[in-house]
């Protein structure tokens, strides 16, 4: 069983940044592609970024030239570097592992960007 823990997320004005990380009980190499998903009150869970195994990225329209993804593979953590923060960009963002037969998810951290 993988666990994944999610933390650093918090309360931030707008135009401020926060980096969240997300730590895995197990090797990160091992997975196909990790990434970020997010889920406002009220709304579905929305993609962000991923990263896949070879260090390829992909972000969501939304946040492409403010987020940044990234994964070290010695500390089996994957982080998501957020900047410029939006009060749309308030949600529980959440930690994914894509296996070869399992899907894995995190609990969740919240990010709240407010005045």
């Amino acid at each position: 069983q993988v666990r994944l823990m999610e933390s650093g997320g918090g309360l931030v004005q707008p135009g401020g940044s926060l980096r969240l990380s997300c730590a895995a009980s197990r090797n990160i190499f091992s997975f196909n592609a990790m990434g970020w998903h997010r889920q406002a009150p009220g709304k579905e869970r929305e993609w962000v970024a991923s990263i896949g195994a070879g260090g390829g990225t992909a972000y969501a329209d939304s946040v492409k030239g403010r987020f940044t993804i990234s994964r070290d593979n010695t500390k089996n953590t994957l982080y998501l570097q957020m900047n410029s923060l939006k009060p749309e960009d308030a949600a529980v963002y959440y930690c994914k592992a894509i296996g070869s037969v399992n899907t894995y998810w995190g609990q969740g951290t919240q990010v709240t960007v407010s005045s």
